[in-house]
């Protein structure tokens, strides 16, 4: 039996929930660590929705084996177009929020801020880079998978955030699987900062790099993210890329 893709999160109800964060405080705490969580923005039910969708192939457009790519242990699935209305709603509701820090970090990089006003304008200068492929995902867990550190760089085209959200009950569907960002320090040894997902809410995290202001001014921190082992129990996620993928 087919399950019906997840409708019960319009674009209007998304932006209500994406606008109840903080996003001041959202944008200070991913100065300092590269990561930050959100308010929730899924119910348990949508969760659960969402996570169903993962036995149904139609939904998809390829999925992954981590181990043999030597990625990790687990799965992740890339969606196919047209995207699920929830995802969907979400990637387009948090773009706008994500948009200033972007153009901020940019700034004191002295990079460019490539990144237009609309998800949609911006997709379009992703396919006119030859990145046209959806990059949303789902990502399945069980005991003893993980995710290597990496980036999830799939052309020249890049947004410089992504959201994570846990779409299982940490503690009481699974153990371990903690979120990783470990921050590569000019002269110094690496900095580790871990996270555990909440069910429904979102993590915002750097794509690659965050500022960091030292003696000669501003310079780009690499940063890598992925997922401590998981002890017990299974672990589902949907990860929000806002570029798509060659």
């Amino acid at each position: 039996m087919t399950t019906p893709a997840p409708t019960t999160l319009t674009p209007g109800a998304a932006s209500a929930r994406v606008a109840e964060a903080d996003w001041q405080a959202l944008a200070e705490e991913l100065d300092g660590y590269g990561c930050a969580t959100t308010c929730p923005l899924l119910t348990p039910e949508q969760c659960r929705e969402l996570a169903a969708l993962y036995d149904e192939a139609e939904h998809f457009r390829s999925t992954i084996d981590m181990a043999r790519y030597r990625f990790g242990s687990g799965q992740y699935r890339y969606f196919a177009d047209p995207l699920p209305e929830a995802v969907r709603a979400l990637r387009e509701a948090l773009y706008p929020r994500l948009l200033p820090i972007a153009r901020d970090w940019a700034g004191r990089l002295g990079r460019p801020a490539p990144w237009p006003d609309s998800l949609q304008e911006w997709l379009e200068m992703c396919r006119a880079a030859g990145q046209a492929k959806p990059s949303q995902i789902l990502l399945r867990y069980g005991p003893g998978d993980w995710n290597a550190l990496h980036r999830d760089l799939f052309g020249d085209a890049v947004f410089p955030l992504q959201v994570v959200i846990g779409l299982d009950v940490a503690g009481d569907d699974y153990t371990g699987g903690e979120f990783l960002l470990v921050e590569q320090r000019p002269r110094a040894q690496s900095r580790g900062t871990a996270a555990t997902l909440r069910q429904g809410h979102g993590l915002v995290f750097t794509t690659r790099d965050r500022p960091v202001l030292g003696k000669r001014g501003w310079s780009a921190a690499p940063m890598r993210h992925g997922v401590s082992a998981v002890r017990s129990g299974h672990r589902r996620t949907l990860g929000l890329v806002f570029h798509d993928a060659a």
